[in-house]
């Protein structure tokens, strides 16, 4: 079981080895999709695991738990393998997402995505907290696919970030799959009547 301390991976230093980088950045995804699921039940996440037992990578999918009382340390575990750990001192890092406010009660579509996309969308460097949250909900489906919950408003947001980033996006494979994603999404839109 691997026990972290957030605060310990925050400010890595430019030089940091890589394999710190990683786990950094693992960290930080596990918190982001902790915070934007709901508290108090645990849910399978579209975060993949990491870990790749005989050279060949895990199936499984991140299960996350997180307490109402943020003084506990988010638990996580694979869905398939015995990978495993908690993570304390999460609460007001960059990667909490939790809702700060009330929001307006608005329907939410059920979007069938392909998980390389929802691989693209992780990646997307300038989404706001709402987006973020749309993209670390994405959960896994029966069908191999992944579902990503959002509003029409949510979904345009994204869809306009995504705009953004490949606009300005200079290194063509990443750009490629941003219009893909893109794409996906705009499909979507029209599958939901907004």
């Amino acid at each position: 079981m691997m026990v972290t301390d957030l605060r310990h991976f925050l400010d890595l230093p430019v030089d940091a080895p890589g394999p710190a980088r990683r786990l950094a950045e693992q960290l930080g995804d596990l918190v982001s999709a902790a915070t934007a699921g709901d508290a108090g039940a645990a849910w399978e996440s579209a975060l993949p695991c990491r870990r790749r037992p005989g050279h060949r990578a895990c199936p499984g999918r991140m299960v996350l738990h997180r307490d109402f009382d943020v003084s506990v340390p988010i638990r996580w575990q694979c869905s398939t393998c015995a990978d495993q750990g908690s993570i304390s001192n999460w609460a007001e890092s960059p990667f909490d997402l939790r809702l700060r406010r009330l929001a307006r009660a608005e329907p939410v579509h059920q979007i069938l995505i392909p998980t390389d996309v929802a691989s693209t969308l992780r990646e997307l460097r300038l989404l706001d907290v709402d987006c973020q949250r749309l993209v670390f909900r994405i959960h896994p489906h029966a069908t191999g696919a992944v579902v990503l919950p959002a509003t029409e408003d949510g979904l345009e947001e994204l869809i306009g970030s995504v705009a953004a980033e490949a606009n300005h996006e200079t290194d063509r494979r990443r750009q490629r799959r941003l219009d893909v994603a893109f794409e996906v999404l705009n499909d979507a839109v029209g599958s939901t009547g907004a």
